[in-house]
Formats: C-alpha cells, structure tokens, sequence
C-alpha cells in the first residue's frame, strides 16, 4: 500500500476544505459575525497548513493507487473533513464541546441530518451556512470534487472514486475518469441553481434558499429552525419534495439524457422501481392519514408525498412531526429508511438495486430449490448480473445488519427507550437524520452521552462510506509492515 500517495490525496482534499472555508467566511463577513470570520480564518489557515505538510510527502513520488489505498484515501479523507470541519463551531463558541460539534460536522458531511441542537436559530448566519454547505460538499463525495477541479496524477484513480460513491457498481460515464467526475458535478450544480431560483420565485428568501437547496442537494436534511419546511409555503414545499427525488435517482440517469440516450435512460428499471414505491408508500399513507387530516385529500397527500420523498432520500426534512402519525404510516417511513434511494445518486440506505438484486437472488435460489435442474440467472439493467456480484450483495447485507446491530447494542446502555435508540441507529447508519421518539423531528440526538454520539458519528461515516473503506482502516492488517 503507497502510505505517501495516501497521505498526499488526503493533504489535497483538506486543501479544498480549506477553500470551501472562504464562502462561510464571507457570509459572516456579509451579516457582520466577528466571531465567525475569526473561526473561519483560524480553522483555513490551520487546514492550509496541514494540507500544504501533507502534499510534500509524496511530492514527487510514485503517486498510483490500487483498491485497499482507495478506500484507505476515502476514509482517511472523510475523517479529516471532519475533524477539521468542526473547528469553526467550537472557535466561535456557538457548540462549545468539541465532541457535539464533531456529531454535527459528520451529520453535514455524511448527508444524515441529525443534530445535537434543540433549535438551530441560535447559530450565526455563517454557521448555519457551513452547517449546511457540508451537505452540498458531501452529497457529490469531495473525491469527485478533487478529481473534477484537479489535473488527473494516476491511471487508477477509479479506485479511489468507487470506493467513495454509493452502491453496488460504480463505472465511468465518459471514457476519461475527470470527465466523468467534472460531468457529475456540471448536473450538480445546475440542478442545484434551478431549485434555489423555483424556491426564490415561491417567495422564499434567498439565504433560505440556498441552504435548503444544499440540504436537498446534498439529500442532508439541516434546517434553519425547528419547524424544518413546514415553516414555507405549500408550494415551497412541493418544489422540494420533487427535488429530493430527483436526487434520488442515479445520475447516470440524467447523463444519458444529456447524451440524448433517452430510451436508455427511461428504461432505468432501477427508477422505476424506486418511483414506484414512492407512489406505493405515498398513497397507503395518504389514506391512512385521512382521518387525522378531516379527510383533506390534497393536505393529507401533501403531508404524505413529501415525507415519503424525505425519508426515501435520506434527506430528513419534515412539514410536520410525523412521530405523532398512526403506526402504520411510521411503520411504513422506517422501512423506506432502510430502502434508501438509488445507486450513484446523493442519497444513503441500502439502495434500492441492492434490494431488488437480492429479491432477484432470492427469488433465483427458491426458483433452484423446486427445480433442481433449472438454469436461471439474475439481471439488472438488461445485464446480467455475474455470482461474484451477487455474492458482494449479499455480504454487503449481511455487514450492513451487523453494524447496526452492533450501534443499537451501545446505545442500549443509554435510559431511552427502544424505538428511540433503534430508530436512532438505522436513521444514522442510513444518513437519514430524523428517527422517532426522543429523536424525531421535534427532538434532537443532545440527549445522548459522548460514548454515544461518537457511536453514532462512526455509524454515519459507516453508512456514507458503505462500510468497507472505514473497516479497512481498522483493520489491523492494513497498517502491517511486510517483512522482506
């Protein structure tokens, strides 16, 4: 494993953080926050510096880069994010324990969401943007943005991108990997700017705007007070429900459209499928809320269909504090938790190709079980999908099942009831934010001790990450010197 190569993409990566710095800074310069252009400043120039020590490591060096330092880069690089990404909460005083601004700073990262703040209102305009820009900054993955902005030093650098974006396969779009990377942020940024000017022209205000759109983007979920959305107007709401499909959906999706591939891009049975629950769950919700809404059809399924799109797309959003809806609609809003959105898009959870390769393996192994001698495969996209693929799925599943049993095993220790600590669990490992309880969305995740937020916190890097980078580092192996 190349360790300078490793500590040089690290060292780039916490370089580009400390650019990212200078638009926070600039708000709380605009709206004339002294504290919070001094913790920007200082907590820049404490990454420039770090990054600049870094980079020299490995400044003419061998720079390739195989799958375990890929992933290695990747979890490296994340937790340096937000390590040093937090130090702005703490400098300015506004989150005073370092451990509660590090939960909040890998919440905004990891796209989760969940906060440790009974009411945001009481950060700084600059904060409550940087608050929200990590989720823009880690929707896309900052490895994208690193070898989008930067020229390309490795051949192998693909390694590095796999190991960071979501789901089960990951391949270029374009032949050259910065294309491809400068491709997937150009649709990025353009679909971020029309949701900011669709909520601008409903009347929302543009600060407003632009970190709500970064939550949606981003599929994050941070607000700027309590009431989340529910404190704009329906239409306002509308615009975000549908953007938070959008990102939703694999990205491949909307390349082929720009390549004029339309008839590929609609036959995405991975977007139909996803579509399809979103109407499945949004109409049983819709029904069941009915009487609680004075059989209001279109305020019921207005309530329904952006909860269904908050949840789906672990962005975490609410209108309402759904925690007080019957048991089947929150019975329904937990499993889509665990569903989470499509590969290659900005949102977390088990994805919904990974679920419908294992109902397929599922359904192929029954198929096996009846019929001895039967030949049967599994496809996906028209393509089918080799054993090797499968077989990842499945232990995939089975890791994923395991680490959350292994969060909601810690938790347990705390005096919260069940539903809180295993809601709180799946919502964090899935990067969904809200759970029900004590963390619902009228709640926050303050209550927990330090031994549980940091828990938490690996979960959600766990969750982003999908498990094996972070697994990787731990592993003792990794780091083991072989003897000559």
């Amino acid at each position: 494993m190349n360790r300078r190569v490793i500590l040089h993409t690290v060292g780039q990566i916490i370089k580009i953080e400390a650019a990212l710095l200078v638009l926070p800074l600039l708000v709380s310069l605009y709206y004339g926050e002294a504290s919070g252009v001094m913790a920007f400043a200082v907590t820049a120039a404490v990454a420039l510096v770090i990054g600049f020590a870094l980079t020299l490591t490995n400044k003419r060096g061998d720079r390739r880069i195989f799958a375990r330092g890929g992933l290695v880069s990747v979890a490296l690089s994340w937790i340096a994010l937000s390590v040093i990404g937090a130090l702005p909460f703490v400098i300015s005083g506004e989150i005073p324990s370092y451990v509660d601004a590090l939960f909040e700073t890998v919440s905004g990262f990891t796209t989760t969401g969940a906060s440790i703040l009974s009411d945001p209102a009481m950060l700084s305009r600059g904060m409550l943007f940087w608050r929200s820009f990590t989720h823009w900054i880690g929707g896309m993955g900052v490895i994208v943005l690193m070898m989008a902005i930067l020229p390309a030093e490795s051949g192998r650098s693909i390694h590095i991108m796999r190991a960071e974006m979501p789901g089960p396969i990951v391949g270029k779009l374009v032949p050259r990997l910065r294309d491809t990377a400068k491709t997937l942020y150009l649709i990025y940024i353009v679909l971020s700017a029309l949701q900011v000017v669709l909520l601008l022209f409903g009347g929302m205000p543009l600060f407003d705007s632009v970190v709500y759109t970064f939550g949606t983007a981003g599929t994050g979920g941070f607000g700027l007070t309590t009431s989340s959305v529910g404190a704009y107007s329906a239409y306002s709401q509308w615009v975000i429900a549908v953007f938070m499909l959008v990102f939703g959906i694999n990205f491949n999706v909307y390349q082929l459209l720009l390549m004029r591939r339309f008839r590929t891009a609609l036959r995405s049975s991975e977007m139909w499928c996803f579509l399809a629950i979103v109407a499945i769950a949004s109409t049983a919700i819709t029904v069941n809320l009915l009487p609680e809404y004075a059989y209001n059809v279109g305020e019921a399924s207005r309530y329904a269909v952006f909860q269904v799109a908050s949840i789906i797309s672990t962005t975490g959003y609410a209108t309402t504090n759904f925690d007080l809806w019957p048991g089947m609609s929150r019975t329904i809003l937990m499993l889509l938790m665990l569903i989470g959105a499509c590969a290659g898009s900005t949102a977390g959870g088990l994805k919904v190709s990974r679920v419908m390769l294992l109902f397929k393996s599922v359904k192929r192994d029954l198929q096996r079980v009846v019929h001895p001698r039967s030949v049967s495969s599994v496809s996906l996209e028209g393509k089918k999908v080799d054993d090797s693929t499968l077989s990842g799925v499945g232990a995939y599943f089975v890791l994923y099942i395991l680490c959350i049993a292994a969060a909601f095993l810690f938790l347990s220790f705390e005096p919260t009831n069940i539903e809180t600590d295993l809601t709180a669990t799946i919502a964090c490992f899935n990067n969904v934010g809200p759970g029900l309880g004590e963390v619902g969305p009228a709640g926050s995740y303050g209550g927990y001790s330090i031994l549980s937020k940091l828990v938490l916190s690996l979960a959600m890097l766990l969750g982003r990450l999908e498990i094996y980078p972070l697994l990787v580092v731990l592993s003792p192996s990794t780091w083991q010197t072989k003897k000559h």
